[in-house]
């Protein structure tokens, strides 16, 4: 810290999550590289048109060729790929001819397509980190193209670090957010804030466990509470949620017949 103020770090990468919905992809070789980052685009619901002799497609590019989750084209790259009317909005190259990648990498910067060249690090945009991925939950672990396998590990221990059905939990605080929407449907930066505001203290407050266990009528009873500006505990919540389903059985040994 200087001055109170934390202190500049140069030498990283702005950590983002990209989002690539039905954005055409582009894909340039088709082996184990490859399939890896066809996986990681498919996971963020990409259109992947993959780029490669089909001598050159490994078994799992294959499969997904086929059941056509990915679109091949049965040849080497060509300039008219990236062509403005392909609105191609992102490059991934992992093919086993550094002079070729170079050219292809060099062909993006003039075209301003992003683009990530496997294994060299000077000629991507972008990289990728080994990420953690739980439901909703995503976790990315970089060192910015130096170390991936230890990437990896340090993304293993913080996964097995995090408290089971975490990604379960992050899902319930969605829920919880869009009824909290509904009921106080505010668009100005005050009721913004306030909003925010309310659901950080719910977080604060609220465990894993007990978002997991989070019925319709628990956040019912919850977002009640957002008027007043007060976060209830779990415990209290939840008697008055389930006060209607309690039903009473009297067997006579309190005198009732």
């Amino acid at each position: 810290m200087v001055a109170g103020f934390p202190e500049v770090q140069g030498g990283g990468s702005l950590i983002l999550a990209w989002q690539i919905k039905n954005k055409n992809v582009l894909v340039i070789g088709g082996g184990e590289v490859a399939a890896g980052r066809i996986l990681n685009l498919l996971n963020a619901d990409a259109n992947v048109t993959v780029v490669c002799p089909k001598e050159g497609l490994n078994d799992e590019v294959k499969y997904r060729v086929k059941q056509g989750q990915i679109k091949h084209l049965d040849r080497i790259f060509l300039p008219i790929d990236l062509e403005p009317e392909k609105n191609v909005a992102m490059v991934l190259t992992a093919i086993d001819d550094p002079e070729a990648s170079t050219k292809i990498w060099k062909y993006c910067k003039k075209m301003k397509i992003p683009a990530n060249i496997a294994d060299v690090p000077p000629e991507c945009d972008f990289y990728f980190g080994s990420v953690h991925r739980d439901g909703p939950l995503q976790i990315m672990v970089s060192t910015n193209g130096n170390g991936p396998r230890v990437a990896a590990a340090i993304r293993r221990q913080i996964g097995e670090m995090l408290p089971p059905g975490t990604g379960d939990s992050i899902k319930k605080v969605g829920q919880l957010r869009r009824k909290l929407r509904r009921v106080a449907p505010g668009k100005g930066s005050e009721d913004i804030s306030r909003r925010m505001t309310w659901m950080s203290q719910v977080c604060d407050q609220w465990s894993t466990e007990e978002f997991n266990a989070m019925s319709e009528k628990d956040m019912e009873e919850l977002v009640r509470h957002y008027e007043s500006g007060t976060v209830p505990s779990f415990e209290s919540i939840r008697p008055a949620s389930e006060e209607d389903d309690v039903t009473w059985h009297f067997d006579g040994s309190f005198g009732f017949m």
